[in-house]
């Protein structure tokens, strides 16, 4: 099999890695250029240290685009972790189309942040995509599809290193095997089911203490490791990554105001929220230095009484 790579990254790389290791020739690789002042993108590296041919367009629209890839005669495009648009013109090139990896069970979580949305909503399952690209954002016919579980303590970083990656590289090998022998069903969205969602960043990582613990906990896991769910202590921003949560069961349980410390211990500090508590165990100020609650609480002068997030 023929293949053209499009991708960046860690999971790009692995994809690569992956094809390669059992013989498929791979025509040429487009990555996006980097940013100014950057390391190398990972894939690109790669692909260099195999002496492959590597195109990085600031865009997949561009008629230098199209012509490279027409140049490779590839069988099939593979899109693995692609943040650039790649237009129907572009995609339908390569002699058997190209297939697309997104990070959700399609046509739910459609956009850019289908691994942190799940998690911050409270699912209990997700999964991997595999898809033919078209012009509409992961809209188009899904060759396959993965399902997993989603850990009720789990993070972003468990679902996605562990689950959602290796998956979706192994996805990608079979649906490709599956397209070159002709075996596959392409199945049309169901557009009755399906959402979209944008980026989520900064400005959704904010926690509102005053949310329900359940909720303020899925925030905080399904942005860990990035963005980092954030609050405030003293005016400046702390972020929280690793916590555990504890419901109130009586109203005994409730030991003090919405966002305030309840209890700093050698290794966290407990904040309150709505119908519960949150034990930070991990966090990061303005310094930048990640530490456990405790050492952070200490760097911090942090004692009980103290209200985040004003």
């Amino acid at each position: 099999m023929k293949i053209a790579i499009i991708g960046q990254q860690d999971f790009g790389k692995a994809v690569l890695d992956a094809f390669l290791a059992r013989k498929d020739e791979v025509a040429g690789v487009f990555c996006a250029p980097e940013k100014p002042g950057a390391k190398i993108d990972l894939l690109k590296a790669a692909a260099q240290e195999h002496g492959l041919k590597v195109f990085q367009f600031a865009s997949l629209r561009a008629a230098e685009a199209h012509e490279a890839m027409k140049g490779l005669n590839a069988d099939l495009g593979i899109m693995a972790y692609v943040l650039q648009f790649a237009p129907d013109s572009f995609v339908k090139i390569p002699r058997l189309g190209t297939i697309q990896f997104h990070p959700s069970l399609l046509p739910k979580y459609r956009g850019p942040s289908s691994i942190n949305w799940p998690m911050i909503r409270g699912d209990t399952r997700t999964g991997l995509t595999i898809f033919r690209p078209t012009e509409g954002l992961d809209e188009g016919p899904v060759v396959l599809q993965k399902e997993c579980d989603i850990g009720p303590d789990e993070t972003l970083g468990d679902v996605y290193f562990n689950k959602l990656f290796p998956m979706g590289v192994k996805a990608m090998l079979e649906a490709a095997d599956l397209i070159f022998a002709g075996k596959q069903k392409e199945t049309v969205q169901d557009e009755s089911k399906a959402s979209y969602e944008g980026w989520f960043r900064e400005a959704e990582a904010r926690i509102h203490w005053a949310h329900h613990v359940d909720f303020v906990y899925n925030l905080i896991r399904g942005s860990n490791p990035a963005p980092g769910a954030w609050t405030t202590l003293n005016g400046q921003k702390l972020q929280i990554f690793d916590a555990r949560k504890h419901l109130a069961r009586r109203f005994a349980d409730v030991a003090g105001k919405i966002g305030e410390v309840s209890d700093v211990t050698d290794a966290s500090f407990k904040v309150m929220a709505q119908g519960g508590m949150i034990e930070v165990l991990r966090a990061r100020g303005a310094d930048g230095k990640k530490l456990s609650g405790g050492e952070f609480a200490r760097a911090a002068g942090l004692s009980a009484g103290a209200i985040l997030g004003n």
